[in-house]
């Protein structure tokens, strides 16, 4: 699990050994992580650098010929991580979100490797968006002339607008709803995600939150939820890998739709 020093590596891990996989000793991660030793459950893990990260990464290849790569490590490492993985020709999910998609998709397709590439994990939130998808290409323009309210809230060090808020803003703009991206109301402030959003105190340093008025509420809290989507591509992807199928990249959605969910 490269990225595994941060939050959501670390529960994607745990959430994997949960689930019966088990994790080699070894991890990348960045240049500040070089050399730390982590423990999950009793079990070693060493991370490395850059520096060393593609002799290191053929040699655990060589030592677990069924490897599968998890990758939660920051958006500016996808393309270069990718590139990696693809020239080592290690199998890979790939839960890091933003960075270049459009390269990402062209360097996997380029190597041929097998990999799972989603920004959403969660998987009941991805059965709903490709409800919503489905519906937008069934029934376009069936909610013209509605209008429509956005609410999304999550910890304070997330920034941007939520990729999930936008891809639901774009499933109600293909029926035909009215909504500008300028409208949508980011709740980053702890006081208003406890008493206006409802999230739990313990929650307010991981959580998602989307409320679409309408009304769709859809509420996470803490990353569970996205670790444990994470353990089902990797299980799907081992399939992939034994079938030795032509098809190589996929996303969350052949997940789901294969039952590939526990």
């Amino acid at each position: 699990m490269n990225g595994c020093t941060g939050k959501m590596g670390r529960v994607v891990l745990e959430a994997a050994m949960a689930a019966g996989l088990n994790p080699v000793p070894v991890a990348l991660g960045g240049p500040d992580d070089s050399g730390k030793i982590l423990d999950f459950g009793g079990k070693q893990i060493e991370v490395y650098g850059a520096s060393d990260r593609e002799y290191v990464l053929s040699s655990v290849l060589s030592d677990y010929p069924n490897l599968i790569v998890g990758d939660y490590t920051l958006p500016a490492a996808v393309i270069d991580n990718a590139a990696l993985y693809s020239k080592v020709g290690v199998p890979f999910v790939m839960g890091t979100t933003r960075g270049d998609r459009e390269l990402l998709y062209k360097t996997v397709a380029d190597s041929n490797v097998y990999a799972v590439i989603s920004p959403q994990m969660g998987k009941q939130v991805v059965a709903f968006l490709a409800a919503m998808e489905i519906m937008a290409k069934q029934f376009p323009g069936a909610f013209s002339g509605y209008n429509l309210q956005v609410m999304e809230s999550h910890q304070a060090s997330k920034v941007d607008i939520s990729g999930t808020a936008k891809a639901v803003i774009t499933c109600f703009e293909d029926l035909g709803a009215s909504f500008e991206r300028d409208q949508i109301q980011l709740i980053r402030d702890p006081r208003m995600q406890i008493e206006m959003v409802g999230v739990p105190e313990e929650h307010l340093n991981g959580h998602a939150f989307h409320i679409v008025s309408f009304e769709f509420q859809h509420s996470v809290c803490g990353r569970s939820i996205y670790a444990e989507g994470t353990v089902d591509p990797v299980l799907f992807l081992a399939k992939k890998v034994k079938s030795n199928l032509d098809q190589r990249i996929y996303d969350m959605n052949y997940v789901l739709r294969e039952g590939s969910m526990r």
